[in-house]
C-alpha cells in the first residue's frame, strides 16, 4: 500500500472508470481490501476522517429537526424479524445469523442487523402511549450487515456498511408524508449543499419498494458515466409494522390508534463513494471543504522556511485543519501526493517568494496556483474556504446538463441508455400493472425504472413506451450500480 500510494494514478476516469476507482481507493489509502472476510474492508484514516465529518453534518441537521440519538443493539431476535412477514421475506437472503455463544447453541437465531426497524419498533411499542408523545423522532448511527450476493465493490456495495437510520412515529398518514418531504429537504441540505452531490429524488415503483413499505422514495445521485447510485431512501411503512409491534397511541378523542411509521437511511459509506466518484478526477480525489480530512497542507521547500511554516500553521489552525509536510521527498513528489489526496489548499513556501514577501497557493477546486502578498494570505485562505464547495457544486451540477432524454419507445430508450443518459418516457403504471413493461426494459437495455418525480411538471400524454396502453405516469430509466 505504501509503495502504491507514492505513485500517481495511471487510469483515466472517463476511459476506464472501474480501474480508476480501484486505483483511487488503493493509492490514496482510503481502504485496504485485503481483510480475510469477503465483502468486508478496513477503512483507513483518510476515509474515516472524512466520514466522521459527514456524520457530523448529517447528525447536526437531524438533531436540529428534533430527531433524538439512540444506540440500539446489533443483534435482533429472529422473532422480531418474523413479526412483519413481507419485511423478513425481503431480507432473509441477506441476513447474517448468529447461532452460538461460545459452544452453546441458541434456541433462537439472532440476526446481525440488516436494518433496525424491528429493533426500534419493539421499543416504540413500550414507549409510546399518547398523541402527546408524537411525533416521536429518533435516529442512530450504526453498522449494518447484509450478505450481498452480487459482486462487491468498496464503499458502493459491501457486506458491512456504515449509515444513519432515522425512525419516526406520526399520528396520521398525512403527517408521515410531511416527514418524507422533510427527509427530502435534509437530503438536499446535506448531500447537495454540503457534500456537493447532484441527485434526483424519485418515488420508487411498487415492485421496487422497501420490504414492508407502503411507499418508498430515494435520491439517485448521477455519476459522470451516466449510471446512478441510490443514496438516502425514505419510506412510509405499512401499518402492519405498527400492528405487529403494538405501536399504538391514545388520540385526542380518547380512541386507541395505530401509529404511522417512517424510516430514512443515509448510508454514509455509500455517500462517501459518490463523493469520490463525482468530484474525483484523473489526478485523484477532490473533497468539499467542509468534509475534507485535511483542509490545508504547507510544504516548505527549504528547511530555512520551517519557522515560517509553523507561524502560518498557528494562524490557519484557528479556522481550518492544517499540517506541514516535513518528509524527505522532492517538492514535486509532495505536490502530486497532496493533489492526489484531494487536500483543498496547498501552500508552497519558497525562498524566492519569501524574499518578495509573497506566498504561492495551489487550490484544488480550480487546479491552479495563485500568488498572494504575504500580509493577505490568511484572508485569502478564508475567502477560498467559502468559495471552494460552491465551485465543486457548480462543476458537479453540470453532470446533469443534457443528461435527461425524452424518449417514445424501446428503441429510443436503448439508444439513450447507451449514450449514458437517463431516459424519460410515458408509462402505463408504476403499480403492479407495469411490472411486465419494467421487465422488458431491464431485459432489453440493462437499465431499470427508477420511478416518478413528486414535482414532475410534465403530464403523461399518449401511450406507454413499451406496451402501447394509455400512459398514467412519466417515469425515469437509468443504469444503476
Amino acid at each position: 500500500m505504501t509503495k502504491k500510494s507514492s505513485e500517481g494514478l495511471t487510469a483515466k476516469k472517463e476511459e476506464n472508470f472501474s480501474e480508476w476507482f480501484t486505483q483511487v481507493i488503493q493509492k490514496t489509502e482510503l481502504a485496504d481490501l485485503r481483510y480475510n472476510v469477503k465483502g468486508f474492508l478496513v477503512f483507513q484514516p483518510w476515509s474515516v476522517l472524512t466520514m466522521e465529518k459527514m456524520y457530523k453534518h448529517m447528525e447536526e441537521v437531524l438533531q436540529r429537526k428534533n430527531h433524538e440519538p439512540y444506540f440500539f443493539p446489533t443483534l435482533i431476535p429472529e422473532e422480531n424479524l418474523k413479526k412483519e412477514s413481507s419485511h423478513i421475506k425481503g431480507f432473509t437472503p441477506e441476513v447474517f445469523w448468529v447461532t452460538h455463544g461460545g459452544t452453546k447453541k441458541f434456541k433462537e437465531k439472532l440476526a446481525l442487523r440488516p436494518t433496525s426497524e424491528t429493533a426500534f419498533y419493539q421499543m416504540f411499542g413500550l414507549w409510546i402511549r399518547s398523541y402527546k408523545d408524537l411525533p416521536f423522532k429518533t435516529y442512530q448511527r450504526a453498522n449494518v450487515f447484509r450478505y450481498e450476493t452480487k459482486a462487491t465493490r468498496p464503499f458502493l456495495r459491501s457486506r458491512e456498511f456504515h449509515w444513519i437510520e432515522a425512525h419516526c412515529v406520526h399520528a396520521t398518514k398525512e403527517e408521515a408524508f410531511k416527514q418524507v418531504l422533510e427527509d427530502m429537504k435534509t437530503t438536499e441540505e446535506v448531500l447537495n449543499k454540503t457534500f456537493g452531490l447532484p441527485f434526483i429524488f424519485f418515488e420508487r415503483p411498487v415492485w421496487d419498494k422497501f420490504p414492508g413499505a407502503l411507499r418508498t422514495f430515494a435520491a439517485d445521485v448521477l455519476n459522470p458515466d451516466g449510471k446512478v447510485i441510490q443514496q438516502p431512501s425514505t419510506h412510509i411503512l405499512s401499518q402492519q409494522f405498527s400492528k405487529a409491534f403494538d405501536v399504538k397511541f391514545k388520540d385526542k378523542d380518547g380512541k386507541e390508534k395505530l401509529g404511522w411509521i417512517t424510516c430514512y437511511g443515509p448510508a454514509i459509506s455509500r455517500i462517501f463513494a459518490s463523493v469520490i466518484i463525482v468530484h474525483g478526477d484523473d489526478k485523484g480525489l477532490k473533497f468539499p471543504w467542509e468534509i475534507a480530512p485535511l483542509q490545508v497542507i504547507i510544504i516548505p521547500i527549504d528547511k530555512k522556511l520551517n519557522k515560517k511554516a509553523e507561524s502560518l500553521k498557528e494562524q490557519i489552525q484557528k479556522f481550518a485543519s492544517v499540517k506541514i509536510d516535513y518528509r524527505d521527498k522532492r517538492p514535486g513528489e509532495k505536490f502530486n501526493y497532496w493533489e492526489m489526496k484531494g487536500v483543498p489548499i496547498r501552500i508552497d513556501l519558497g525562498l524566492k517568494d519569501l524574499e518578495k514577501k509573497q506566498i504561492t497557493i495551489f487550490r484544488r477546486d480550480l487546479d491552479k496556483k495563485i500568488v498572494v502578498p504575504e500580509q493577505n494570505v490568511i484572508e485569502k485562505i478564508e475567502k477560498i474556504s467559502k468559495e471552494f464547495t460552491k465551485n465543486l457544486i457548480k462543476k458537479a451540477d453540470k453532470i446533469f446538463e443534457g443528461r435527461i432524454k425524452d424518449v417514445k419507445n424501446l428503441k429510443e430508450i436503448k439508444k439513450a441508455i447507451e449514450q449514458g443518459k437517463i431516459a424519460r418516457c410515458c408509462f402505463c403504471s408504476v403499480e403492479k400493472d407495469g411490472v411486465k413493461c419494467a421487465e422488458v426494459i431491464e431485459k432489453e437495455t440493462g437499465a431499470e425504472v427508477r420511478g416518478t418525480k413528486l414535482d414532475e411538471k410534465k403530464k403523461p400524454l399518449g401511450k406507454c413506451a413499451i406496451c402501447g396502453k394509455k400512459a398514467k405516469e412519466i417515469i425515469y430509466i437509468a443504469k444503476a450500480y
